[in-house]
């Protein structure tokens, strides 16, 4: 349950002023379509992170030493930092609307989180953990509880959340992960 858990709390706070956060608020102001949205995140965050979260497993499983610990260690602290840093917003590819909403959210969403901090992430704490399926529900609930109140309350939320305080959570978390994987 621990793994299921940081995996939520570490995507959640990741996914905050995130570009796939941005997705959201532009698909809700274009589509105001939030059920279909939020259908195509969630199918969209599954394989993506499922197979990501695959991915990090099997790669701990060929570097099975105590150097492979230190560096998911250092990983941890690293994405730290690198969550400090705004992500730059990019253009959204319109060429998907003629699938419809939940197709368009679906591919949108997978090419945006591809190499995405969150996708890190999830391919971190799957590696940690070993454990592909808390880690892929987890870092999926995290995407969805970032996402779904943008679809909710849309341009007024983004306006008045501090997306520093939560970048800073975010970075505290990660950072924390990687100490306690030197530590323990």
């Amino acid at each position: 349950m621990e793994q299921f858990l940081i995996s939520t709390l570490t995507v959640t706070l990741a996914e905050i002023g995130d570009k796939t956060q941005l997705l959201s608020l532009f698909l809700i102001l274009k589509y105001k379509k939030p059920f279909q949205i939020a259908l195509g995140i969630l199918l969209a965050t599954i394989l993506n992170h499922l197979a990501t979260a695959y991915l990090g497993v099997a790669i701990s499983d060929l570097f099975n030493s105590s150097y492979f610990q230190y560096f998911l260690s250092l990983s941890f602290v690293l994405l730290g930092i690198w969550l400090l840093f705004p992500d730059k917003e990019d253009d959204v590819d319109n060429r998907f609307d003629q699938f419809g909403i939940f197709a368009a959210t679906c591919v949108l969403f997978f090419i945006a989180e591809l190499g995405d901090k969150t996708q890190f992430a999830t391919a971190l704490l799957a590696s940690q953990f070993q454990s592909i399926w808390l880690v892929t529900l987890g870092s999926t609930l995290g995407m969805l509880l970032a996402n779904i109140p943008v679809l909710i309350f849309g341009e007024a939320l983004i306006k008045k959340a501090p997306l520093k305080l939560f970048r800073a959570l975010a970075a505290i978390t990660a950072i924390a992960v990687g100490i306690a994987g030197f530590i323990l």
